[in-house]
């Protein structure tokens, strides 16, 4: 059974920083490009960052220089490090794999406050 989940998700003050985990199935691991999505109230989701296989990442131009993705293939998860937050970063998070089919976790919930 295929399973996408994130976690790290919570509150925390402008200028600050979270971690966020997504563990991801061994069989859909090894060969998807992982991306963190992020959707606000009202808006469209959004692309934050990818990384493929091969680590070669891209990130959205209002994260570049303040979040950071990498991946841990012996513990088949993804993170995405997220420094100096800004409330309009305040979204749920989505973890997404494309292997041989698009999965997505459920989402966690980041919240800045001012």
């Amino acid at each position: 059974q295929v399973q996408v989940m994130e976690s790290g998700g919570g509150l925390v003050q402008a200028g600050g920083s979270l971690r966020l985990s997504c563990a991801a199935s061994g069989s859909i691991f090894s060969s998807g490009v992982m991306s963190w999505y992020r959707q606000a109230p009202g808006k469209q989701r959004e692309l934050v960052a990818a990384i493929s296989v091969g680590d070669r990442t891209n990130y959205a131009d209002s994260v570049k220089g303040r979040f950071t993705i990498s991946r841990d293939n012996a513990k088949n998860t993804v993170y995405l490090q997220m420094n100096s937050l800004k409330l309009e970063d305040t979204a749920v998070y989505y973890c997404m794999v494309v292997a041989d089919n698009i999965y997505w976790g459920q989402g966690t919930q980041v919240t800045v406050s001012s």
